[in-house]
Parts: structure tokens; C-alpha cells; sequence
């Protein structure tokens, strides 16, 4: 009796924590239209067919704290910015995280607010390159795990979809230096600065 009450009370809170877990990626029965919206808008499988170059101060000034019907409009534009990856973080959903600064840590005039960008399950699926390590020793950031690298850290230019993740849109501090809710996501697109050529050249998916 007092295993089958074991193996039952088990069940129930699996099918809990995967409700839970469900939720929270908006697929969950429970989850809210807004949820749903930032699923699908994660998700997106083709590439902008163009992209705009932004600043961090650009995604600084795109409204916050909206409803989606008044910032759906801009998750349709495709974008891209230029900087450096100063931490890469592999999250519990498979995404792996960016964090980009248009400085370089230790540059004169840094700031360590960032605009995240992530790369998702879907767009590394089958990729050799876009992968953790890979993309560690690509972009040699100094706050992944190294904090010394010849050359330092690599300039870059990251392109895909602008995104509003609502959840994450809070001020940013010196504790919390992500910039603003609004990311890039999915990356669609990397490319590495090669300084003999003076030029971008894409990073191979």
C-alpha cells in the first residue's frame, strides 16, 4: 500500500512539474495569450528577409510594458547589431544566450548593459559550429568561464528577430545589467569581424 501511495504521489508531481515547466515555455493548457504569443514569436523558423542595424540605445527606446496588439508590429522587423559578446550562457530551454555590449570589458567608456540575443534548440539543430564551445572559442568573451584570450574578445554582428520578452524587462543595475526586455530572438545569423579583410565575414552555421 504504502508503495503504490509512493509510485501515485510520484505521478502527481511529474505531471505537475511538467505542467509547471510548461507554463512557463507558454505551452501549457493554462498558459496566457501573451505566453502563447512570445512562444510563437521564440519559434520562428525562416530568416528576416532584411534587417535594420540598431544600438543598444535603439532597443533601449522600443516601448515597454505594452499590450501585445501595441508591439506585435515590431517583432516582425528583422535586425542586427554590432558589438561584443561579454557572456555566454546555456539556458534550461536549450536556448543559448548572448550577451552583447558595444564595448569591450576593460575598454575605456565600458558599461556592462547588455542586449541579450539568443540562439535557439531549432536554429542549432544539426549545426557543429553553433554550439556552446564552439561559440565560446569564436567569440572569446571574457566572463564564459576564461579571462584571458589572445587578441581578446571577438567583434561581432548578430542578426535575426526583434522580440519582446516581457518577463525579463526590468530596470537595469549594476546587479542586473541586462538592458531591456527586448532582444533579438532567434538568431538567425553571426558574423565575426576579420581584420585583415577590414570586413564581416558570416560564422557557418
Amino acid at each position: 500500500m504504502t508503495l503504490r501511495l509512493a509510485a501515485a504521489l510520484a505521478m502527481v508531481v511529474g505531471v505537475v512539474g511538467l505542467l509547471g515547466f510548461l507554463h512557463l515555455l507558454g505551452k501549457g493548457p493554462f498558459a496566457s495569450f501573451e505566453q502563447r504569443h512570445l512562444r510563437a514569436m521564440k519559434d520562428r523558423l525562416d530568416a528576416p528577409a532584411r534587417v535594420t542595424p540598431v544600438t543598444t540605445a535603439d532597443f533601449a527606446a522600443l516601448p515597454h510594458r505594452r499590450p501585445v496588439a501595441e508591439y506585435s508590429a515590431l517583432e516582425a522587423h528583422g535586425v542586427s547589431m554590432e558589438g561584443y559578446v561579454q557572456h555566454v550562457v546555456p539556458s534550461i530551454d536549450g536556448d543559448i544566450h548572448l550577451e552583447i555590449v558595444p564595448l569591450p570589458p576593460h575598454a575605456e567608456g565600458y558599461q556592462p548593459y547588455y542586449v541579450t540575443a539568443e540562439i535557439t534548440p531549432q536554429w542549432r539543430r544539426g549545426s557543429r559550429t553553433w554550439r556552446f564551445e564552439p561559440l565560446i572559442a569564436t567569440f572569446r568573451p571574457p566572463r564564459s568561464g576564461r579571462t584571458a584570450w589572445d587578441g581578446g574578445p571577438k567583434r561581432v554582428r548578430i542578426s535575426g528577430w526583434q522580440l519582446y520578452d516581457y518577463q525579463y524587462d526590468n530596470t537595469p543595475s549594476s546587479r542586473f545589467p541586462r538592458l531591456t526586455g527586448w532582444e533579438i530572438h532567434p538568431v538567425t545569423r553571426i558574423e565575426i569581424w576579420d581584420e585583415p579583410r577590414a570586413a564581416y565575414v558570416e560564422y557557418a552555421r
